[in-house]
C-alpha cells in the first residue's frame, strides 16, 4: 500500500481516496483534450477528442454529485497513473513528424487513458454496491458506460482507418 496515502485505515478511506484519484484523473484529462484536439490532423478523431472532452467535463459534475451524496467536498488526489500515461502521450506525440502517424498515436494513447478510467469506475461501481451506496454506483456506472463507447469509437476508428494511413 506503499502508492496511497498513511491516511487509508479502512475500506471508506480506500473509497474516498478511489474517487478522489479518479476525480484528479478527470481534471488532468480535461488538460489534455485541447492539446490532443490542436495536433489531432483526422477530423473525425478531432471531433471525437471535442466531444468527449464535453463528457469529461460531465463526468467531473458526476463526481462532484458524488461526492456531495457522500457528505463530502469534491477533491482530487494525486494520480501518479495518469500523470504517467499524459505524459507518456504528450512525449511520444512530440517525435512524431508525420500527420498520420500522429493520429494513430494519439489514437492510441486515448485508448490507454479510457482504459484507466475504466478500470477505475469499474472498482469503483462495485465498491459502492459493496458499501450499499447503489445510488452512487448508478451515477458512476453512466460514466462507465460514456468511457466504453469512447474506447469502442477509439477503435472503430483506428482500425477502420488511422492506423492504415500510418
Amino acid at each position: 500500500m506503499a502508492l496511497f496515502s498513511k491516511d487509508i485505515q479502512s475500506m471508506d478511506d480506500l473509497y474516498t481516496h478511489m474517487l478522489q484519484d479518479i476525480y484528479y484523473a478527470e481534471m488532468q484529462i480535461e488538460k489534455a483534450l485541447p492539446k490532443m484536439i490542436a495536433k489531432a490532423s483526422d477530423a473525425a478523431l478531432r471531433q471525437g477528442f471535442e466531444s468527449h472532452l464535453v463528457e469529461t467535463r460531465g463526468h467531473m459534475e458526476r463526481l462532484e454529485q458524488v461526492f456531495s451524496l457522500l457528505g463530502q467536498t469534491p477533491k482530487g488526489a494525486t494520480c501518479p497513473a495518469i500523470d504517467g500515461i499524459i505524459q507518456e502521450a504528450n512525449d511520444v506525440a512530440g517525435d512524431i513528424a508525420d500527420a498520420n502517424v500522429l493520429d494513430a498515436a494519439l489514437a492510441a494513447a486515448a485508448q490507454a487513458v479510457e482504459h484507466y478510467e475504466m478500470t477505475r469506475y469499474g472498482t469503483l461501481i462495485a465498491w459502492s454496491k459493496e458499501l450499499g451506496r447503489s445510488d452512487v454506483a448508478q451515477i458512476l456506472d453512466q460514466t462507465l458506460t460514456e468511457e466504453k463507447a469512447a474506447d469502442m469509437k477509439l477503435t472503430q476508428l483506428a482500425e477502420a482507418r488511422l492506423n492504415r494511413a500510418a
